[in-house]
């Protein structure tokens, strides 16, 4: 695959992916070279079988090991793919919401919250509320996740992200199984949730759409 590259940035940025390549057998699916600042959305346009998702993959530490990649992937200078998954502190969210079924949603959003945030039930409890007023969902925190909509499991999917602290976000084509409208909406929540936490930005994605309404350097991934 080959790339094409628009709207470079100059200044710093805080993740850095370096040389990093993705390759299925002999085949070399992707390689960037690139910094995303804090704040700052790249994104990664191609279509299926492109090594998209498994370029977040290997940045969160979970490569399928039918895949082989190298490289490196820093924040603030610091490797993460020296670290742990669970030390690497970056916040991954999916095409599906993946709400533990089982948990209710204030449930969901208190899992993700470190000890290091919320030594006690009171102050995770109002970490949740704040969460929930946020995403606009007030009072839904006793509800089961399977009483949602698709756009509100998307939010609560998001602040649960976001309540963990991550240094970084990654988004695998979250905004795909969600109609026209909502899919508009979503965008620009997720995107304004970021910028506001200063988050670096790591978007994959076969839509156009999601790509510009991103607003920052898109690489193109091209047969």
């Amino acid at each position: 695959m080959g790339r094409e590259q628009t709207n470079a940035r100059t200044e710093p940025a805080s993740l850095r992916l370096s040389n990093v390549s993705i390759a299925l057998g002999s085949k070399t699916l992707l390689t960037i070279n690139q910094d995303v600042g804090p704040g700052d959305v790249l994104t990664v346009m191609g279509p299926s079988g492109s090594g998209k998702s498994s370029l977040l993959a290997f940045i969160a530490g979970f490569l399928d090991p039918a895949f082989t990649a190298s490289g490196d992937v820093t924040f603030q200078g610091e490797s993460l793919i020296a670290l742990a998954p669970e030390k690497r502190r970056v916040g991954l969210l999916f095409q599906d919401a993946l709400l533990f079924p089982h948990m209710s949603v204030y449930q969901n959003l208190a899992f993700a919250i470190p000890k290091s945030a919320a030594g006690n039930n009171a102050q995770r409890l109002e970490l949740v509320t704040q969460a929930l007023e946020n995403a606009g969902l007030e009072g839904l925190g006793d509800r089961d996740p399977e009483t949602l909509s698709g756009g509100q499991k998307s939010r609560i999917a998001l602040m649960r992200v976001l309540l963990a602290e991550p240094r970084a976000l990654l988004l695998d084509e979250p905004f795909s199984k969600l109609d026209a409208d909502l899919r508009q909406q979503m965008r620009q929540f997720v995107f304004s949730q970021a910028t506001k936490r200063n988050l670096p930005v790591l978007l994959v994605t076969h839509d156009a759409e999601d790509a510009e309404a991103a607003g920052g350097q898109i690489i193109r991934l091209v047969d």
